[in-house]
């Protein structure tokens, strides 16, 4: 039977021997060694290893939380440990609450200045997030589907632990959040610190089915999919926000999704050699677009309460860390990837560079959802895809197809409609509020 290099082909009876173990972990004991190297290294075993690290952080974590409350702790706590407890378990929750429609009017307020300046304003976001991720993807695919080069002690190896690339990626950018709240003015944080957990969790997934698709997917396949999400974002926003959205909005996202997808489906008829697309590979893909539509949303309904985009930051990153780390540590698999690193420093300098890259990315990110939501960020990235096709065309020579300049010209016809769509709208509910003020002065 010939296989492909560096791919993961599924057969039935291969899958047998990979799922063997899960169902029954007493035959793992008689299986073949390259059949149990083979089970170990199989996602939905890793998927589920790291699940189970994150459990033994969450359930103490609901235990203790759901004991504070029955307490009631808030009123009859005291000691050393209560500001601790107030601050994760309860917040100032009510006070949020209570001027929740001071907060939301602020947050309008913030995004009505002017168009000009509203227009300066994405602009800048769009530009740190396309410097900041472009790099990343060229990183991204360098680590995972490349090895790193033989020396004396070693011969090529492939570095596989995707939730250490995520745990890197995090510990930089809580670290650099960490310093920017201490060295800034910051408002009065109001969310108990727990809810962060829910958006931690499903980023890390998100970024682990991230990393882990390459090892099933060529590249074009996993950005293909990544342009496509606009519509599942909006959706997720209607079931975790209540967020309503216009007819327009639904017609450009779709717009946007079917041009990206023409262009990069015209530019990627050069498959990448070492992977080939499985059902493994479409269901982390799944995976991957559920979990980050959570995320973007859960994280758009925080900012109800009064805090900045770093206070954001920090506390994803915390339980990101924490939950990234406590895993590592219970699976050994920390000190592999530190020895992997002192055997190829190449890739501790592409390590490196990955998390400055998704740590100012995620400075972006949340700076961007809180000025302008979900939708308009998941809209900014997926015109990355795009960018991405396009540069790697002016480098390398790739030549543009007719449909692919076609699926361009949908794609910024859908940012004018959306733009045009947008400014109306704006106009329309001044000209309600300037009626609205004349009638009440009558």
């Amino acid at each position: 039977r010939m296989s492909v290099p560096g791919s993961v082909m599924e057969t039935p009876g291969r899958s047998f021997y990979l799922l063997l173990p899960l169902m029954v972990p007493a035959a793992s004991a008689e299986l073949p060694d390259d059949v149990q190297d083979s089970w170990i290294d199989f996602w939905l075993f890793r998927f589920l290893y790291n699940i189970a690290g994150y459990a033994t952080i969450v359930i103490p974590g609901f235990l203790l939380i759901q004991y504070f409350r029955r307490r009631n702790y808030l009123e009859t706590g005291h000691g050393i440990c209560f500001p601790l407890v107030k601050s994760c378990v309860f917040g100032s929750e009510l006070k949020s609450l209570h001027s929740e429609d001071v907060s939301s009017s602020a947050r309008n307020e913030a995004m009505d200045p002017s168009t000009v300046r509203q227009a300066l304003k994405l602009l800048f976001c769009a530009a740190g997030l396309q410097a900041s991720y472009l790099t990343w993807g060229v990183l991204q695919e360098r680590v995972m589907t490349r090895t790193y080069g033989a020396t004396d002690s070693s011969p090529n190896e492939k570095f596989k632990d995707s939730q250490f690339l995520v745990f890197m990626n995090r510990i930089l950018a809580f670290t650099v959040a960490g310093l920017y709240c201490t060295l800034t003015k910051q408002s009065r944080h109001a969310v108990p610190m727990y809810k962060y957990s829910f958006a931690s969790l499903s980023n890390i997934l998100s970024s682990w089915c991230q990393y882990e698709a390459l090892k099933y997917i060529s590249f074009p396949t996993q950005v293909l999919a990544k342009a496509s999400k606009v519509i599942p974002v909006m959706l997720m926003g209607k079931i975790v926000s209540r967020k309503t959205y216009e007819y327009w909005e639904y017609l450009t996202a779709v717009l946007i999704s079917v041009g990206v997808s023409m262009f990069l489906l015209s530019s990627s008829t050069d498959k990448h050699p070492s992977t080939v697309t499985t059902f493994s590979g479409v269901l982390i893909l799944a995976g991957y677009i559920i979990f980050d539509s959570f995320t973007s949303n859960w994280q758009d309904s925080l900012f109800k309460y009064k805090m900045s985009s770093v206070q954001m930051m920090f506390g994803v990153n915390l339980f990101s860390c924490l939950f990234t780390m406590g895993s590592l540590l219970e699976q050994g698999a920390l000190l592999e990837s530190i020895h992997f690193m002192v055997r190829h420093p190449e890739f501790a300098v592409h390590a490196a560079l990955l998390s400055v890259c998704s740590a100012f990315g995620q400075l972006f990110i949340f700076y961007t959802i809180n000025q302008f939501g979900a939708a308009v960020f998941t809209i900014i990235m997926t015109l990355r895809q795009a960018f991405a096709i396009l540069l790697s065309c002016l480098i390398y020579g790739h030549a543009i197809s007719l449909v692919g300049g076609m699926g361009v010209a949908v794609v910024f016809l859908a940012l004018f409609l959306r733009v045009y769509a947008r400014g109306r709208m704006k106009k329309r509910s001044r000209k309600a509020a300037v009626s609205e003020a004349s009638v009440q002065k009558v």
